[in-house]
């Protein structure tokens, strides 16, 4: 199955810097799973002044159990840096050459 995650930071004081601090950790993670396939794309949300505001990340895992075992284990979800988190699963276009 094919998922959205967007995941807004948290708007609590140090949320910026416990982004920074487990970015590193963060993407070598999305690096791998990216090519093993479950990771498809994804990047930082940006506010009007461009700063990070939250995550978006397209997926593909077996099922919804899979994904929810992916974010118990996401160092962004553990150490608090993403707060609300929406969860939309989607069909992907088979695009034409």
């Amino acid at each position: 199955m094919y998922f959205a995650i967007i995941a807004r930071d948290n708007t609590e004081p140090g949320t910026l810097e416990k982004r920074l601090a487990n970015r590193d950790a963060h993407l070598e993670k999305i690096h791998a799973m990216k090519a093993e396939g479950s990771i498809i794309d994804g990047g930082a949300m940006l506010n009007d002044d461009g700063d990070m505001v939250g995550s978006i990340v397209l997926c593909h895992f077996p099922d919804r159990a899979a994904l929810d075992a992916y974010l118990a284990e996401e160092i962004y979800a553990t150490q608090r840096v993403w707060g609300d988190i929406e969860i939309v699963p989607f069909r992907r276009v088979s695009w034409k050459s």
